[in-house]
């Protein structure tokens, strides 16, 4: 059984999703954490690009040569047992990102990893007690299901928050992972091509639309941003 997965954003009326662009107040970026809290959620999950604003570089380490290899087997740290903490979830395939510490925004992290990562980052990973699960044999072949089932299993995660870029949300909406959208319109017309936009699947070109949606509430909010809540439908029925 999976999390309940809300895919919670804050996009330009155009679906752009870069707000750094955009000159909005620190407001809206209040109002954006608090409706985010109103969910009580136990983890919210980025992809990489997403979360290399929170880490400290690129990992610049080295595959460890000779020695026993270290299995290919999902590690929970210690500390990441606690009854009723949070997580963060980084989707991080090929092992790429530093951390200088083992919390992101002071959640105890959690990195997902396909098994063709390099030895050395598993090592770096348990040194620093960061937990890491796999989801498929190699990094660009993640199986998303995979991953939100061992989750929900391994680390008590009943309702999950969706903060991706676009290749992310669209994936995970493309393939029906996605039960609930929560959207902060903001007031401004981005205009740029090519700049990330909420859902993008240009790996697979969908011929049609990858999702419907059944609207559960509109409101109002601060800075003149309307806050959209949908329920996910894919191919005309509720994502699984």
């Amino acid at each position: 059984m999976k999390p309940y997965v809300i895919c919670h954003m804050m996009p330009s009326v155009d679906g752009r999703l870069r707000t750094e662009r955009w000159n909005v107040s620190e407001r809206a970026h209040q109002e954006y954490e608090r409706t985010a809290n109103t969910y009580d959620a136990d983890a919210w999950l980025s992809g990489r690009k997403t979360m290399e604003e929170f880490a400290s570089g690129h990992w610049k380490g080295r595959s460890r040569r000779g020695g026993k290899r270290l299995p290919r087997t999902d590690w929970v740290a210690p500390d990441a047992q606690r009854p009723g903490q949070s997580f963060g979830i980084c989707l991080d395939p090929n092992g790429k990102l530093a951390w200088k510490s083992n919390k992101v925004g002071g959640d105890p992290l959690i990195q997902v990893l396909g098994e063709d990562v390099p030895e050395g980052y598993l090592t770096f990973l348990r040194g620093k007690g960061i937990s890491y699960i796999f989801a498929g044999k190699k990094g660009a072949e993640l199986n998303l299901r995979t991953v939100l089932d061992k989750l929900r299993r391994k680390f008590g995660i009943k309702q999950l928050m969706l903060e991706g870029g676009g290749e992310t949300n669209g994936t995970f909406i493309h393939q029906g992972l996605v039960d609930e959208l929560s959207l902060l319109v903001t007031p401004v017309a981005d205009g740029a091509p090519g700049e990330p936009a909420l859902f993008d699947v240009a790996s697979v070109k969908p011929k049609k639309a990858i999702a419907h949606l059944r609207l559960k509430s509109v409101r109002k909010i601060a800075t003149g941003m309307v806050w959209l809540k949908y329920r996910v439908q894919h191919n005309g029925r509720r994502a699984a």
